[in-house]
């Protein structure tokens, strides 16, 4: 039996984003500061995905571990989960996150203060995206990275019902955060170069908030290239919506429920 009410979901999103978070932006401190000596683009790959589910297996019980508010979005507009808590929830997931990067700046303070004493673009990717850098010495522009951050997230929130979705033969309720794990980590390598695949507004915001505080001036605006920071916000909700609708049109629709429609251990809680 749950306990707790809303404010125990927002507890365990609260909780869940953050050790998504941790793990995330630890990995990513520890490739960049130790300069390759420590883990390369796959460590952060699978830090990533192990992460996520590690942070689902934190919170699905009470909230059904959204810990993204493109996801909560999408359940929303998809899946029945009450509009009234989509704030609440997504404020729960930036905190989380925010903290989370707290933590990894206060931990990782000596090396930074080694490696990057300005606190520059050098070592601000360990917080947030930026633009990927392509070899002839551009960077992705906006419009491509914009696609990305779409297409990426909409592949995200549409494997996840899929995941998540009872009648659909989902992955036993106990083993489907691994396999949440298992698609961050796919999104990452295969689509990671453009934008930093971060398909989360609250896990760009808020340790972009927590950087811009710690130091990093130019979080939100930065001396040279476009003003970036809203494009991790929006573009995810835009492609979770996309990637809600197209699960819903093309394989929810023509499913037929069971009698017994009883949702797993992980499934989002729609009506919670």
């Amino acid at each position: 039996m749950r306990k707790g009410g809303l404010i125990g979901e927002l507890s365990a999103e609260f909780a869940g984003t953050m050790i998504l978070i941790l793990f995330g932006t630890g990995v990513v401190a520890q490739v960049v500061l130790a300069q390759g000596a420590s883990g390369d683009y796959q460590s952060i790959n699978w830090a990533w995905g192990i992460g996520v589910t590690l942070g689902v297996y934190t919170a699905a019980r009470l909230s059904g571990a959204h810990l993204n508010p493109a996801v909560t979005v999408a359940l929303a507009a998809f899946k029945g989960f009450s509009w009234a808590k989509v704030g609440p929830y997504c404020l729960a997931q930036l905190a989380g996150a925010f903290v989370a990067a707290l933590i990894v700046r206060a931990v990782y303070a000596d090396f930074i203060g080694a490696v990057d004493p300005d606190t520059t673009a050098a070592t601000q990717g360990i917080f947030f995206t930026a633009p990927g850098a392509m070899p002839n010495g551009d960077t992705v522009s906006i419009t491509t990275a914009f696609v990305d951050q779409i297409v990426g997230t909409a592949i995200l929130v549409f494997v996840i019902f899929a995941l998540t979705t009872a009648w659909n033969n989902p992955p036993l309720a106990n083993i489907g955060p691994l396999f949440v794990g298992l698609l961050v980590v796919a999104i990452g390598m295969a689509f990671g170069a453009n934008a930093g695949y971060a398909i989360n507004p609250a896990r760009d915001l808020g340790p972009r908030i927590a950087a811009f505080l710690t130091g990093y001036g130019e979080a939100f605006v930065p001396a040279e290239g476009p003003i970036y920071f809203w494009l991790p916000i929006v573009a995810p909700l835009i492609g979770g919506l996309v990637g809600g609708a197209a699960f819903k049109f093309l394989i929810e629709v023509h499913l037929t429920a069971p009698e017994d429609e009883g949702s797993a251990v992980g499934e989002a809680r729609p009506n919670a």
